[in-house]
């Protein structure tokens, strides 16, 4: 696979990192998510790889995630995981990495010490580290600030993209409140909330948003032998290409 030009990294008004791949006539990226269930749920992956077919490159996205896994887990091989191995043999233009939800609140010193680990590995092997800025749990939405911050300093410190999840959801909810964009613990992505962040994900790296958001979508199970149907109404659609282009493409 063709690689495609960098263009210069610089840092957006809220201090985000802000760069991505120039399109440079290549019609396909390959993308790993490296991370948990925030990236799991409703196959995030596979919402991506939908999206991007309204686009001019098409996105061919992996997944290695584990329900709780942190980095530091991703990173040593532990529970079965196969991360590093995964990212040396994939030959994948992007691989972004998601902390454990509460990380950047808790655990910002190991986000950092793995993050830096990780994206110099990730250049090892050709591809570029991208960050999944996750959103603050439902009752607590003062913590989407130092989830930026903690974000923003690893991707500062290592030449990573920030790809702005959780600021574009903290936009939706002031715009609609009652946006349904949480599942009903209050932490994890509902349909809904994955749509939108399937968008953040294909703006960020695209610098795009599709005129023509699918509003059907069919992602498979995790047993890989079933399918779930997701449906968006068209004001949804509308809304979320609204939120995304503010957010992501108004740095």
């Amino acid at each position: 696979m063709k690689r495609i030009l960098i263009v210069v990294i610089a840092v957006w008004s809220m201090g985000f990192a802000k760069t991505g791949f120039a399109q440079g006539g290549n019609d396909t990226l390959k993308v790993l998510f490296v991370g948990n269930s925030y990236t799991h749920w409703h196959s995030l992956e596979q919402i991506v790889t939908l999206i991007s077919d309204q686009a001019e490159t098409k996105l061919e996205t992996g997944k290695v995630t584990l329900g709780g896994a942190r980095l530091r887990e991703h990173w040593r091989g532990e529970r079965g995981l196969k991360t590093k191995e995964m990212i040396r043999k994939g030959n994948y233009d992007i691989v972004v990495l998601q902390e454990q939800s509460m990380g950047a609140i808790n655990e910002a010193d190991s986000l950092r010490k793995y993050g830096k680990l990780f994206c110099d590995f990730i250049r090892e092997n050709g591809a570029k580290p991208y960050l999944y800025v996750t959103w603050a749990r439902e009752k607590v939405p003062q913590y989407q600030e130092t989830i930026n911050h903690v974000y923003t300093d690893v991707a500062r410190v290592n030449r990573a993209i920030v790809v702005p999840v959780g600021k574009t959801w903290e936009r939706a909810r002031q715009l609609r409140p009652s946006f349904g964009i949480y599942h009903t613990d209050g932490s994890h992505p509902s349909a809904m909330g994955a749509y939108l962040t399937a968008c953040v994900f294909t703006a960020a790296i695209l610098r795009e948003v599709p005129e023509n958001l699918p509003p059907v979508l069919e992602v498979s199970e995790k047993d890989g032998k079933s399918t779930v149907r997701i449906e968006v109404d068209s004001l949804d659609l509308v809304f979320c290409q609204k939120v995304v282009r503010e957010v992501v493409l108004g740095w």
